[in-house]
Order: C-alpha cells, then structure tokens, then sequence
C-alpha cells in the first residue's frame, strides 16, 4: 500500500514546486554581448501574485544563459506599483548564481500601475550615464517592459524622450489591449520588438526576445594592439565560444605590393585589401586573439576577422592599422654617472635577437687617441674608465646587426674636473694672537684659496671670517684671532671646492709650529 501511494506523491511535489525554484545554476553560455538591460517589471494590483510569478521566471529564463560582469552583460530591475521600487541596479550582481536568487526573493508591490514614474527612476538613477551605478557611457542600453496592458498611463512621452537618449525599448505584454499605445513606445522594428503573449505562454517567447536583446548587444569588436614594425595582435571578443567552429582572419598592405612572409593558411588576392596580396589564418573557437607577424614597416594594413559556425552566423568585422617605422639600434644615447676620470653610456633599444655585438670607439677632443671596446648583444651600456678630468670627448656606439647592417650614433660627453684636497696645512703662532698660515697643494688649475677661522670657546661664541687668496699664495699671516682659532683653507677650482684642512691655533709664551692633515 505505501508503494501505490509514494509515487503519486512524489509527483504531486514536483508540480507544487515554485517554477523559480533551481538546484543548481549552469554556467553562463552567451559571451557575445556587452551592455546594460533594464527591465521594468508591472507588479500593480492588476497583476496576480500567479502572473507574478510567472513573469519572474520567465525573466530568469531570459537571462540564465548569459555572462554577466563589467565587461559583459549587466541587469537591473524595477517594479511597479503605486509607489515604483528600483529592486537592484546594474552594479549589484555579476554572477548568475547571485541573479537567479535576487529574482526569486522578489515581492510584489500591489497598488496603483505607475509607470510614469517608474520611468524617471528609469532614466534618472539607472539608463542615464554618469549616474552612480547608472549605464556605462559608450555601451547599448535596453529597456525590457513587462506589463498586463492595464492602464499603462501617459508613457508615449518618457519613452520617447528615453528613445532619443539612444535607449532600444522592448515590450512583453500579458494583454491584449492598448495595442496603439505600446507599439508607438518600441524600438524599429515593431515586430521585432513587441511581444502579446498569454500569461501561461510565456516560455513560448523566450528565445525570440533574448534573440532581439541579444541583436541590440551584441559586442562584435575587434581591436588592434601591441603594434611594432613587423607585427601586431589582433583582439576580440570571442564570440564562438561554446559553438563548433572557427575564426578566419586575414590582412595585408591597404597598397598594391605583397604582405611579405608566410601567414599560417596561405594567402590570395582580398578585395578588402584593395586587390594587394594577403595572409590567411585560422584560430580555433575560444580564441580571443591572433598575433599578425612578417609585416612591413611603416606601412598601413586592413584586417577581417570571420567567425565560422554552423550553428549560427556572424558578420565580418575588419580594422585598419599602420605599423611603426622600422627601428634599428641605437636610437637614442644617454650618459649617466659621470665622473672625472670614467662615465657611463647607455642605448636603446635592447634588440638581442637582432644585433650581434656593440662596437664602441671614443677619443678626446680635440684630436685626443683613439680607444674602442665591444660588448655583447644582451648589453646596452658600457662604463668607459681612464678618461682625462674636464675633457670633452665624442663616443660613438655602432650596433652590428645579424642582417649584416651597421647602424652608428655618437654623443659628446664631458668628464668632470679633478678637485683634489689639499696636501698640507701648518700653524705657526706668532705672539699671544696671530699664526702664519702655510700650506701645499699638488697639482695645477687652482682658481685661488678660500680661508675661514672662528673661536672654538664655548663661553666665547666664534665669529667665522673668510679670507679670499690668489692661486699664487701659499702662505698668509692672520692677526687678532679669538684663543683656539680654528683655521680652515680650501682649494678653489673651475667648477667646485676642493676639500680642505684645517688646524686649530694653541697660543703660547714661545712661538710653536703645529701640522695637520686630514
């Protein structure tokens, strides 16, 4: 007896199940679309809780198959009712697990059937661009309306004003009245876009209406990047994912002459080329991308792309790009680290798959010996040493190429001027408060000398005086000084100071010679 009983009841529970109710989300199949779909969903008190429901799953439906996220479809949802609720935006779900649970977590509003101001929520916080979590500028935006054809209101004016914002409006209509009203509020064509269905029905429409959404959101974009002499990569948005097939690209010079190079599948004459000869290669269905190699510099090319499928078609979608001029290293010299006797020459670009060594020569200027040295291919600077301080110098840096080319660029540098310290520095006192100053210095180009002396007493606080000398001077007698002057000389040259010395005064009955050195 309990056998008979438990498959009738078995199927009794499968028919009370909600029709929303899921146990587990696919995953999204529809990877060909990017924009924003709003739908405004009638929930007044014409509408029953039954064709409530009905309608949340004919929009779960809808949208189950597609990919949602900011670079793929987003959803938004509004109901109506006397007082219009905006249920979610376009920024709240990316997920279609996170989607189909919000759709069924939904009330309905009851009251009045406003939809006119379910419009100015419409345009104001959601399809208006640059609104916080609104529509992304540059991208489709559409407007699915879910209504019984009760009483619509005044809408021909909010619709139209949405329609000239460049909104494609669609309406899915439970009833069969105010045919006049609706079909002036739809997007061209009217047969594509506005939909009469019984309440029971619905599932009927489906795929008519994703196909219509889909027709206004398709993303069939192709873009170019990565662009050098000789090649490219060619993007876009892989549309064939999930269907048996593959994408064909071609592309050649927009001007008579042949593409040089194999490209993969062969090659032929392309009208979309201007008649010149093109490369022809396949990519297998997932691809999102193709790299475009053995192009020529400097030179303008037209590329289609053509998704190949059985189970659907798709339009040919091309670009147009020109590659950069050719580029052989070197192509720009720097010096950096530069000091009196060595500095650091640098080039670019690195090209080791092109170039087999660098050669460098350098010699001083005027009429100086001439002095090279090489470096690898993986190199691109060199530390030049044993220069001569403040000498100008012209290096020249010639990149030898595996194609047997030589390309040379040279540069003017100077090396920095030698400031030794200097050699010796002595104090000797004469009297309770002066010292004769004497001092060395090695090597020539001296500009002159820079002396200061203050009083080191702490209970005395020091005035520092100066005392320019001329480069012929190498000794001077300074008088009047504080006890414990502190003497300072420093050499002058060209460009900088050199360090100096300095020595501190100890005054005494007898006069007493005192020799430092730092």
């Amino acid at each position: 007896m309990e056998s008979r009983l438990f498959l009738p009841w078995m199927l009794l529970c499968s028919l009370l199940r909600p029709p929303g109710a899921q146990t587990s989300v696919p995953e999204a199949a529809l990877n060909c679309c990017e924009g924003d779909v709003l739908f405004l969903l009638d929930s007044s008190g014409s509408v029953s809780s039954y064709e409530h429901s009905r309608m949340l799953t004919f929009l779960s439906e809808l949208l189950l198959p597609f990919s949602l996220g900011e670079d793929q479809v987003r959803v938004g949802l509004i109901q109506v009712g006397s007082q219009p609720r905006l249920e979610f935006g376009f920024d709240a779900y990316n997920t279609q697990t996170a989607l189909q649970g919000a759709l069924r977590s939904i009330r309905p509003l009851r009251g009045d059937t406003n939809t006119v101001e379910a419009l100015r929520i419409a345009w104001e916080r959601v399809l208006r661009p640059g609104a916080v979590g609104g529509a992304r500028a540059g991208l489709p935006r559409v407007l699915v309306w879910l209504t019984d054809g009760v009483k619509p209101g005044d809408v021909i004016g909010p619709m139209t004003e949405l329609l000239g914002e460049g909104v494609a409006v669609l309406v899915v209509s439970t009833g069969h009245g105010n045919y006049l009203v609706l079909r002036q509020v739809v997007s061209p064509p009217v047969e594509n876009h506005l939909y009469f269905v019984d309440i029971d029905d619905m599932s009927i429409i489906t795929e008519d209406v994703r196909d219509a959404v889909i027709e206004i959101i398709r993303a069939e974009r192709i873009n170019v990047h990565d662009i050098s002499s000789t090649s490219a990569t060619l993007g876009w948005r892989p549309v064939l994912s999930g269907l048996a097939g593959y994408y064909e690209v071609r592309f050649g010079p927009t001007s008579t002459g042949a593409a040089g190079g194999g490209g993969g599948g062969g090659s032929g004459t392309s009208p979309s080329t201007g008649g010149s000869q093109y490369q022809r290669l396949t990519q297998s269905a997932d691809s999102s991308s193709a790299r475009l190699t053995s192009l020529k510099p400097d030179t303008t090319y037209a590329a289609t792309l053509t998704p190949k499928s059985t189970e659907q078609s798709f339009n040919t979608l091309s670009v147009s790009f020109k590659t950069k001029p050719e580029v052989m290293s070197p192509a720009v010299v720097t010096v950096s680290e530069s000091g009196d006797t060595s500095v650091r020459v640098s080039w670019g670009p690195l090209q080791p798959e092109a170039v087999t060594d660098y050669y460098i020569e350098y010699s001083a200027l005027p009429g100086g010996g001439l002095s090279t040295t090489t470096v690898g291919c993986m190199h691109n600077s060199t530390l030049l040493k044993d220069l001569q301080p403040d000498t100008t110098y012209l290096v020249t840096i010639t990149a030898r190429h595996v194609s047997g080319k030589e390309k040379s660029m040279s540069v003017k540098l100077c090396t920095q001027e030698a400031t030794p310290s200097l050699a010796d520095l002595q104090l000797t006192t004469v009297g309770s408060d002066s010292v004769q100053v004497d001092w060395k210095v090695s090597v020539p180009g001296l500009r002159g000398y820079w002396l200061t002396w203050e009083g080191q007493q702490r209970s005395v606080p020091g005035r520092r005086s100066s005392l320019y000398l001329p480069p012929d001077s190498l000794s001077t007698r300074l008088t009047n000084l504080p006890p414990s002057a502190r003497v300072c000389v420093s050499p002058i040259y060209r460009t900088a100071r050199g360090e100096g010395l300095c020595c501190t005064a100890q005054f005494h009955s007898d006069a007493l010679v005192y020799g430092y050195q730092s």
